[in-house]
């Protein structure tokens, strides 16, 4: 359980979703409060009547003509209402929240085949890739660790999961573009990343995932089935992102003729599917800026209870004052 308590006024004026109390068993001081609220309104009737048997009424209006009548309730609401909110941080509220996981990690895995230097994206797909990714690692919660695998005929660990970002950042910067594609191979790179990286952790696995993205399809290297099956029975669900158009072409030395190179969606959304992973789709850097933003904000959280009776204890204390600033102003006295 997540001991930490959240801000004060956090949650608005709405309470908490969610919520549970970890203490049940005090809230039985609520009963108590019925039992006060119940002897307030009976001394009203009693004072009334002893006010109007003991006192000569017609001296009573020339004394104080000027009585509180119905406003002298209003201080006890609020004190009453406030005790109440009293109670319920006494008996210590918990909401069940996502939060980040101190032990999750993200791989990333680059395609840095040929085709990436292709300019139907602009000013690259290479450099919008670039860009996404150095936006992906400022969106991340700085407590996920994260890796990076890039890969064209061959898949290399740029990265080993830190939380180093700088590390990842500027390996990212230097990425440089080689021949053929091998996305099964950068999978089976990223899981042995994570593999070695879990490994320090005693007890359960903490949360992982692969995100990879890629122009094109497997030329080289085992294939992509290989790949889903061992992400599968590891447990860990690679997210794929298609980026490009079906316009790119590159241009290769001493040869005039531009080389079509578009994007096969098919291949990167089976991955997706047979991982229990996300597919997208992005033609543009914005596109692939956006699609990893959301990705960062989501990737790697996990269920807690936080403690939120701040959120009761800081208007249990506005009421009180409340109640007491309004008792002052109508009877020239605290309640």
């Amino acid at each position: 359980m997540n001991s930490g308590d959240t801000g004060l006024w956090s949650s608005g004026f709405n309470p908490p979703d969610n919520l549970e109390f970890l203490e049940a068993g005090r809230l039985w001081w609520l009963a108590m409060l019925g039992v006060l609220l119940v002897a307030y309104v009976v001394m009203q009737f009693v004072r009334r009547r002893a006010a109007v048997r003991f006192t000569q009424v017609k001296l009573l209006d020339k004394i104080a003509p000027e009585r509180p009548g119905w406003r002298r309730h209003v201080p006890a609401l609020f004190l009453l209402s406030g005790l109440a909110l009293a109670v319920l941080a006494y008996a210590e509220p918990a909401a069940v929240t996502e939060v980040p996981s101190e032990r999750a990690t993200v791989m990333l895995a680059i395609d840095t085949s040929l085709s990436m230097q292709a300019e139907d994206v602009s000013p690259s797909r290479i450099d919008g890739a670039k860009e996404a990714a150095s936006a992906f690692l400022e969106e991340v919660p700085p407590e996920i660790n994260i890796g990076l695998v890039s890969f064209n005929g061959i898949a290399n660990v740029r990265v080993p999961p830190t939380q180093n970002r700088a590390a990842v950042r500027s390996a990212v910067q230097s990425l440089d573009l080689g021949e053929a594609t091998a996305i099964g191979e950068a999978i089976f790179a990223s899981l042995s990343a994570l593999e070695d990286f879990i490994i320090e952790f005693d007890g359960d696995a903490p949360p992982a995932r692969i995100v990879l993205m890629s122009d094109g399809e497997t030329t080289v290297g085992r294939p992509d089935a290989a790949a889903v099956d061992a992400a599968r029975a590891a447990g860990i669900s690679v997210s794929t992102i298609a980026f490009g158009t079906d316009q790119g072409v590159i241009e290769i030395p001493d040869d005039p003729v531009p080389i079509p190179v578009p994007v096969n969606e098919r291949a990167l959304a089976e991955i997706a599917d047979g991982t229990g992973g996300e597919f997208f789709e992005a033609a543009t850097t914005d596109e692939l800026t956006a699609i990893y933003t959301d990705i960062g904000s989501a990737v790697a959280t996990e269920e807690a209870r936080v403690l939120v009776g701040s959120w009761f204890s800081g208007r249990a204390m506005l009421l009180i004052a409340i109640a007491a600033a309004l008792s002052l102003f109508f009877s020239n006295r605290l309640p």
